[in-house]
C-alpha cells in the first residue's frame, strides 16, 4: 500500500525531546515500513526515518531561531500545509493519512485519494469545533473513546490508541526513592498541582517538562517558584534516554491533569518503564490505567496523596505488561490498517459512480465531434 503520511511542523520526526504526535507518527511509520508497505513521509527536513522523506521546510519550526513570534510560527504552518497540497496533487497514493490537524481539511476534496484524519488534540475548542463541524463527514480517527465526547457527530471511522516501539524501553523494578512528572510546563498538565500533591505526601518529585513560549509566562509566574531543588527538582526538557532513565528509576508517575487528556503517552511511557501512574479521572485516564493495577485514579488532589502512600501494593511488572499487550506500534498499525481499508472501500464505493457520470457527460459533449480517433478513445474507456 503506497501511504502519504502527514506530520506537523513543529518538531521534526521523531522529536529531540518533547513532542507525543511525532513520536506516535514515528513509530507508526517505521512500523508500516517493516510491514512492507509503501509510506511517504511529509515533514520537516531534520525528520530521521526509514520511509521516503520529503522536506517541507529544511528543519522544524522550532528549531528555526527566526521563528519565535507565535503569529510567524502559525503562518509557517500554512505555509507548509500549501507545500504539502502542492506535492499531493503531483504524486499518487492509496491512501493519505492526516495528523496536520483541521489546517489541511478545507483541501482534501482537491485531492482524488482517500484522506483519513487522526485528531491528536482535544475537541473542545470553539475555532477549531467550527472546522472539524465544517466537515464532518470527512474520515476522523480518534485516539480515545472519551476525546469524541465533545464532538460525537463526526465521521469516527476508528478509535486507534496511541502505540510504542516496546523494545526501546528499559524496566526497573527496583526504582530509586522519587516520584516523576512529565510532560510541558502548561495549566493543563497540572505541574502546581503535583508539586502540591508530592509535598503533602512528603515524597520527592523530580521534573521533566518542556516550557514553550506559550507556557513561559505560566512557568516563570506559577510554577518556578515553588521548585526547592531539594524536595522538588526540575531537570528541565529531556530527550528519549534520559525520559527512560526518569521513568525507570521513578517510583511513580504523578500526573494530576487538568482537563481531558486525549491519551496522554506519557501515562504509556511510564507504565512501560515500570512505573505507576497517578492521575486525575479526565479524559483518556480511564482507557489507559487500570486503576489499583497499573496506578491509581483520583478524584482530587487528597485522594492522590493518600494514593500514593499505596504505590508499593503496584505491581511494576503488571504495568509493563498492561503496555506491552495493548499499547504497542504493531497493534496501533495494524488499527491504522483496518480504518485505510474503510476509508478505500468508501472511496471505491462513490468514485464508479461518479466516473460513470463524467463519462457520460463526455460522450455527450464529444457526441458531434466523433471521428474514427474519437471512436476508439471511447471504445478502450
Amino acid at each position: 500500500m503506497k501511504i502519504a503520511m502527514l506530520a506537523p511542523f513543529e518538531e521534526r520526526v521523531p522529536p529531540v525531546k518533547y513532542g507525543g504526535t511525532e513520536l506516535v507518527i514515528y513509530n507508526l511509520v517505521e512500523q508500516l515500513v517493516k510491514m512492507g508497505h509503501e509510506v511517504t513521509l511529509l515533514a520537516s527536513g531534520d525528520s530521521l526515518t526509514s520511509a521516503e522523506l520529503v522536506k517541507i521546510f529544511p528543519t522544524s519550526i522550532r528549531s528555526n531561531p527566526d521563528i519565535k513570534d507565535m503569529n510567524l510560527r502559525n503562518a509557517y504552518k500554512f505555509m507548509g500545509v500549501g507545500r504539502v497540497v502542492d506535492y499531493l496533487r503531483n504524486n499518487k497514493f492509496d491512501v493519505i493519512h492526516n495528523h496536520i490537524g483541521w489546517r489541511f481539511l478545507p483541501f482534501q476534496n482537491l485531492l482524488d485519494v482517500p484522506v483519513v484524519t487522526t485528531l491528536h488534540g482535544p475537541l473542545d475548542v470553539p475555532y477549531q469545533q467550527k472546522v472539524y463541524g465544517a466537515y464532518a463527514d470527512s474520515n476522523f480517527i480518534s485516539i480515545s473513546l472519551s476525546q469524541r465526547k465533545p464532538m460525537p457527530d463526526l465521521n469516527f471511522i476508528a478509535n486507534v490508541y496511541n502505540g510504542l516501539e516496546i523494545e526501546k524501553f528499559k524496566q526497573n523494578y527496583k526504582p530509586k526513592d522519587y516520584f516523576s512528572f512529565l510532560g510541558r510546563m502548561s495549566p493543563e498538565k497540572g505541574p502546581v498541582q503535583a508539586i502540591q500533591i508530592a509535598k503533602k505526601a512528603g515524597v520527592k518529585l523530580v521534573m521533566a517538562a518542556k516550557v514553550d513560549l506559550a507556557d513561559k509566562e505560566f512557568f516563570e509566574s506559577e510554577v518556578k517558584p515553588l521548585i526547592d531543588d531539594d524536595q522538588v527538582r526540575f531537570i528541565g526538557e529531556v530527550d528519549h534516554d534520559g525520559k527512560i532513565e526518569l521513568l525507570r528509576n521513578s517510583k511513580g508517575l504523578i500526573a494530576p491533569i487538568q482537563w481531558e487528556e486525549p491519551f496522554g503517552l506519557f501515562f504509556t511511557e511510564a507504565m512501560i518503564c515500570g512505573s505507576p501512574v497517578f492521575a486525575m479521572r479526565r479524559g483518556s485516564v480511564p482507557e489507559i490505567v487500570v486503576d489499583g493495577k497499573t496506578g491509581f485514579i483520583c478524584s482530587n488532589e487528597e485522594e492522590m496523596v493518600e494514593k500514593i502512600k499505596l504505590v508499593d501494593k503496584i505491581s511494576r511488572k503488571d504495568c509493563f505488561e498492561h503496555v506491552k499487550n495493548n499499547f504497542s506500534s504493531e497493534r496501533m498499525a495494524n488499527g491504522y490498517l483496518e480504518a485505510y481499508k474503510k476509508a478505500m472501500d468508501k472511496k471505491a464505493a462513490i468514485f464508479p459512480k461518479l466516473y460513470k457520470k463524467s463519462k457520460k457527460m463526455f460522450q455527450l459533449f464529444v457526441s458531434d465531434k466523433k471521428d474514427e480517433h474519437d471512436e476508439g478513445f471511447l471504445a478502450k474507456e
